[in-house]
């Protein structure tokens, strides 16, 4: 799926070679080791400063950047919210994209999906962090891109919803045959749902290995 070539980000990231397989994979290491970065590259909102990523074999300067961003989207530790109601932040990106938006039965499935049990017209100011965190990952749902870029998402909430909401995701990226890249700290969670796990220090590839067991 993806593929770095002797890939360097300033001092940040430095892997001279790494490949990237569909299914669910997870970063893990220290705060500050390069693992947002490498998920920005592979978002194309910044790019190496020597080397090169390929995407399905595709040079990632050669894809145009908006349509990179529809089918590799990107979820951040703190997703950018928009004033008015819960339905309007769950369906601007389709907005953006000039798609029309699902009824309200479909909207209500993506939110207890995300275990968000909250009325669509409710205000989103009246959010707290972890439940604004979960409105911004049934935004991404509702997109359906190809690959889910995950930055920690799950780090605003108890440790029984971060367990539901990573197999929430794991289920939906089987169900619907995506592949996603997703950080966490959590190695207990990485174990149990991840298909291969990557280990980030300081900006190199310190380990990586599949995990053949999966406990869904």
């Amino acid at each position: 799926m993806f593929e770095f070539i002797e890939v360097k980000y300033k001092d940040i990231v430095d892997i001279p070679n790494l490949s990237i397989s569909r299914g669910l994979t997870v970063l893990l290491g220290p705060s500050g080791g390069g693992k947002t970065t490498i998920l920005r590259m592979l978002n194309k909102m910044i790019s190496p400063t020597r080397g090169r990523i390929l995407f399905d074999g595709k040079d990632l300067k050669q894809i145009k950047s908006v349509e990179h961003r529809r089918n590799v989207m990107m979820l951040s530790q703190n997703p950018a919210m928009y004033e008015g109601t819960i339905r309007d932040n769950l369906t601007i990106a389709l907005r953006f994209q000039e798609k029309e938006s699902p009824g309200d039965d479909e909207l209500y499935k993506i939110l207890s999906g995300v275990r968000l049990h909250k009325d669509l017209e409710m205000p989103v100011y009246q959010l707290s962090g972890g439940e604004k965190q979960r409105l911004a990952l049934g935004r991404l749902f509702l997109c359906d891109p190809a690959v889910y870029l995950l930055d920690e998402p799950s780090s605003a909430l108890d440790d029984d919803t971060e367990d539901a909401i990573i197999k929430m995701v794991s289920e939906h990226m089987e169900t619907t045959r995506k592949s996603v890249v997703m950080i966490t700290h959590s190695k207990s969670l990485a174990e149990k749902y991840a298909d291969e796990i990557i280990e980030i220090s300081d900006g190199k590839i310190i380990s990586r290995r599949a995990v053949y067991e999966r406990n869904h």
